[in-house]
C-alpha cells in the first residue's frame, strides 16, 4: 500500500520533469535569438541591451542612445517566434561619446 501511495506521488513528478526543462530550452533559445536580431540591426548594435526570457515574457534592460533605438528593440523583439510579451526596460541615454 505504501508503495503505491509512493508511486502516485512520484510518477506525475518525473513525467513533469521533461516539461520543465524544455521550458528553460526554449526561454535559452528565444533569448539567443532576440540577442541576434538586436546585434544585426544597425540601429541598435553596439548599445548595452541584456535580454533574459522566462516563460516567453522576454525583458530588456541596459541603454540605447534614442527613443528610436529602443521602441526598435521591442519591436525586433515581439517579431521572434515563441515570445509572448516584451517588458522593455532600456533607458535612453543620448549619444556615447567618442
Amino acid at each position: 500500500m505504501k508503495r503505491r501511495a509512493f508511486l502516485s506521488l512520484i510518477v506525475p513528478l518525473v513525467a513533469a520533469i521533461p516539461a520543465l526543462s524544455q521550458k528553460k530550452v526554449e526561454d535559452g533559445l528565444i533569448t539567443d535569438r532576440v540577442r541576434q536580431r538586436l546585434v544585426s540591426d544597425p540601429e541598435i548594435k553596439g548599445h548595452k541591451v541584456e535580454v533574459e526570457t522566462k516563460d516567453g515574457v522576454v525583458t530588456l534592460a541596459g541603454t540605447v542612445e534614442t527613443e528610436r533605438a529602443r521602441a526598435k528593440a521591442e519591436k525586433v523583439s515581439r517579431k521572434v517566434s515563441g515570445v509572448k510579451s516584451v517588458v522593455n526596460k532600456l533607458r535612453v541615454e543620448g549619444p556615447r561619446p567618442k
